[in-house]
């Protein structure tokens, strides 16, 4: 901590401004994308992940990082910095929460909790925190 100070421009993910642009370029009708949830399965977690990072900058958390291991397969969806403490955010796009990556974070800082938002109801989980997508705003 903080989060800053491990910077590395040179790793990073693209995004874009808005889930809207990104079912344009995806050739997808609108109405697939507002109704039903077969979009966050087909996209593979793209949109998914689209959606929640719109909706933490929304919220007004403005430095959201993005965390992968040189050594393993291991990334994070996305970190934050909130009153003190790294928050690790993993998205999911069904209702399938294997994890495996935030697992093994979780195992090399015991003392971090994370969420995790996906399709399923809100749950408690010992230091996760299930969140349903509609409550990324939360």
């Amino acid at each position: 901590m903080p989060l800053k100070f491990y910077e590395d421009l040179s790793a990073f993910k693209l995004y874009l401004c808005d889930c809207g642009l990104m079912g344009a370029m995806a050739d997808t009708a609108a109405k697939d994308v507002l109704l039903g949830d077969n979009v966050f399965t087909e996209y593979k977690g793209a949109f998914t992940e689209q959606y929640v990072l719109q909706q933490l900058l929304a919220s007004g958390i403005n430095h959201i990082y993005y965390y992968s291991s040189d050594t393993s397969r291991m990334e994070m969806d996305f970190l934050v910095q909130r009153n003190g403490a790294i928050l690790p955010i993993e998205v999911k796009g069904g209702t399938s929460i294997k994890a495996t990556s935030l697992h093994n974070y979780l195992m090399e800082h015991p003392d971090i909790s994370a969420i995790r938002y996906s399709m399923l109801p809100y749950r408690q989980q010992e230091n996760i925190t299930n969140m349903p997508l509609y409550g990324v705003f939360l």
